[in-house]
């Protein structure tokens, strides 16, 4: 159903080096960059979503909207223990640590993180 989200930065060096560990942690690899956009996914099946973080089209500052999320589904909890410590330690901010969330479902865990620029991103699993 979704063919890409695409995120806003103000640094796309500093936007590459938050994004790149946390993309291979859940199976994504860099697929394209250039001076202005990087897109993480699957090189081999252009049927996976891609991920986009990059500079403005319109040339003007990267703001985030307040409501807005783009959540990343994995395999288990330990994954989301794991991308949550990396992010954090790569510069993001927790928005909610790793944790069994009922009111989503029985099985639901999630963490949720801010990237460097305040994009807020979710690692999320429907049943651990």
């Amino acid at each position: 159903m979704i063919g890409y989200t695409m995120v806003g930065t103000r640094d796309l060096l500093q936007a590459g080096e938050f994004y790149d560990p946390l993309m291979a942690g859940i199976g994504f690899e860099r697929c394209y960059s250039d001076d202005v956009v990087i897109s993480w996914g699957s090189k081999a099946d252009e049927s996976v979503a891609r991920f986009f973080v990059g500079l403005p089209f319109d040339g003007k500052a990267a703001s985030v909207g307040n409501g807005n999320m783009t959540a990343f589904r994995v395999d288990d909890a330990e994954t989301i223990d794991r991308l949550h410590a990396l992010s954090v330690q790569n510069g993001g901010s927790s928005e909610g640590k790793p944790g069994l969330r009922p009111q989503y479902g029985p099985g639901f865990y999630a963490a949720y993180i801010r990237d460097p620029d305040g994009n807020k991103i979710a690692f999320v699993c429907y049943d651990a």
